[in-house]
């Protein structure tokens, strides 16, 4: 067997195998999907963020309706240097479908694991879409979490991750 011609069957292998990987990964293939830019490029998203609310924040005057970032009040609260995994937060705030009461005190654990509460913590649901040319960013409360108390948003429909997507 010629040089070409066995060049030519190692290739055409190398391009075979190449592309029953793929098709068998719906399009991806290991460089790209591990990459969210490349695997879920344009896709709606949801992440979790904290702040830190004021000591004297009266619960009862809190407004649980959803914000742009630029409206959010508090101060963010910085979860690396208190120990706390960002992943896990975001975690718990978009897989979570119903808060049950195991849910509400895993994820206050998160933050009270080893110390105390000094002021309230706002847990927010930030949702991204792209819509046309521009990523619109929404954050709605979820929990509040306060030294003796967690309170969670009172709307029902708002505590399930379906029924909480961005406004368009």
């Amino acid at each position: 067997m010629g040089f070409p011609k066995r060049a030519l069957q190692i290739v055409g292998g190398v391009l075979v195998v190449y592309a029953l990987l793929v098709a068998t990964h719906l399009g991806e293939f290991w460089p790209f999907s591990i990459y969210p830019m490349f695997s879920q490029a344009g896709n709606p998203w949801t992440r979790a963020m904290v702040r830190e609310m004021p000591s004297q924040t009266d619960p009862d005057t809190l407004s649980w309706d959803a914000v742009s970032l630029q409206s959010l009040p508090g101060a963010s609260y910085p979860l690396a240097p208190k120990g706390i995994n960002q992943n896990d937060v975001a975690n718990y705030v978009s897989k979570t479908d119903r808060w049950t009461n195991e849910r509400v005190q895993g994820l206050r654990s998160l933050f009270t694991k080893g110390r105390v509460l000094s002021s309230p913590l706002l847990v927010y649901r930030v949702q991204g879409t792209l819509v046309a040319d521009t990523v619109a960013v929404t954050a709605t409360p979820v929990l509040l979490f306060e030294p003796d108390t967690t309170r969670l948003h009172p709307s029902p429909t708002a505590r399930t991750v379906a029924s909480t997507s961005p406004p368009s």
